[in-house]
């Protein structure tokens, strides 16, 4: 069963510095039809302004990924760490016990646009951690690249819960098949481009939850940019 979640039909909210989509119930955004998938808690797709970001906020018991698109984002936490994360960089902090950070817009002249996902951990109150590690275009082009698993194989972050979560890049014409195992469920989510899957056209910002499938073929309309969330 495929369940297509449109762009248009994300909660949004425009703060002039910020710019989101809610792809999930979120902040003042809450829809009981759309609270996750699975594990898969946040995919906020967020535009923030040159020089503008988010304070200084607390977060605990949670897997948090940010995924960059365009620019670069500047990120400060309560361990020490202090990082910038371009497009390529895949940025996971483990909340667990109890962490602050601040993200911001690391230039003053371009806005930076990404994604924030939130997976559920499969434990609690872990011992907070981070983690950021960069995946050539090449490595993601026309194939499947893992980008975050539980037990962080093929150079992947890792993260406490029972997900693979996989990343693409597709020009128009190529195809990738994705078996979905017995028992897993699959969320399909397009952060640029246009692709087509298993015949459903899908375009930037659309969503997808797969259930009760075995095979995904997903297709390059276009130039296109997917992330693919295999879920327990």
């Amino acid at each position: 069963m495929l369940q297509i979640r449109r762009a248009n039909e994300r909660g949004h909210a425009d703060h002039g510095w910020l710019n989101t989509y809610h792809s999930f119930s979120f902040a003042d955004y809450y829809d009981p039809k759309h609270m996750g998938f699975r594990q898969l808690r946040v995919i906020n797709e967020d535009r923030v302004q040159p020089g503008r970001g988010f304070p200084t906020h607390p977060h605990r018991n949670m897997e948090i990924i940010s995924y960059v698109l365009e620019g670069a984002l500047e990120h400060k936490d309560s361990m020490g760490n202090g990082s910038v994360i371009v497009p390529g960089e895949v940025q996971r902090m483990s909340a667990g016990t109890g962490i602050t950070h601040s993200e911001f817009n690391h230039s003053q002249a371009e806005l930076v646009h990404f994604l924030q996902i939130w997976i559920l951990p499969d434990t609690e109150e872990v011992k907070p951690s981070y983690e950021q590690t960069y995946f050539p275009d090449e490595e993601k082009r026309g194939k499947l690249r893992l980008i975050a698993s539980a037990d962080g194989r093929d150079g992947s972050v890792t993260i406490h819960q029972d997900v693979n979560l996989y990343a693409t890049l597709l020009e128009a014409g190529e195809e990738i098949m994705y078996s979905i195992s017995s028992g897993r469920h699959v969320w399909l989510q397009v952060a640029q481009g246009k692709v087509i899957v298993n015949d459903n056209k899908l375009a930037h910002g659309d969503g997808l939850a797969v259930s009760n499938d075995s095979q995904l073929k997903v297709s390059g309309d276009g130039f296109a940019e997917v992330l693919l969330f295999d879920l327990a």
